[in-house]
């Protein structure tokens, strides 16, 4: 499978932005996906994650950093996963990888980037003034 990241930009503190992570390759409505950042000098880290419940419906988890600012949807007819970001600070300059698993999600491991065999190539996302 392939992800194709996309939406990036440069944003002032307080706007915001929509990722989108398109998937090519194969159907992925019933598996695990994911978002995480990187940021220059940092280790990459955890931002959310879309866990399948069966029929159309997921679940959303979030890393504390952005819950509240940040809304993971997923569109499965679409094949697309995306993520809105509100209230956007210097913070969260990164850039930005979609993350996909073959097969559902251990909740209790939907922060570990080991559990996605599949990455997107990433979209900059800068918040400055």
């Amino acid at each position: 499978v392939q992800l194709q990241a996309s939406g990036g930009g440069l944003v002032q503190p307080g706007g915001s932005l929509r990722l989108s992570c398109v998937a090519s390759g194969r159907n992925l409505g019933s598996d695990g996906m994911a978002w995480f950042r990187q940021a220059p000098g940092k280790e990459r880290e955890y931002v959310a994650a879309s866990r399948f419940l069966g029929g159309r419906a997921y679940t959303s988890y979030y890393s504390n950093s952005v819950k509240g600012r940040f809304t993971v949807s997923r569109d499965a007819a679409r094949n697309t996963m995306y993520l809105q970001m509100n209230s956007l600070r210097p913070e969260d300059t990164a850039v930005y990888y979609c993350a996909a698993r073959s097969g559902n999600l251990i909740s209790s491991r939907v922060g570990d980037s080991e559990q996605y065999e599949s990455w997107g190539q990433g979209t900059q996302v800068t918040v400055s003034s």
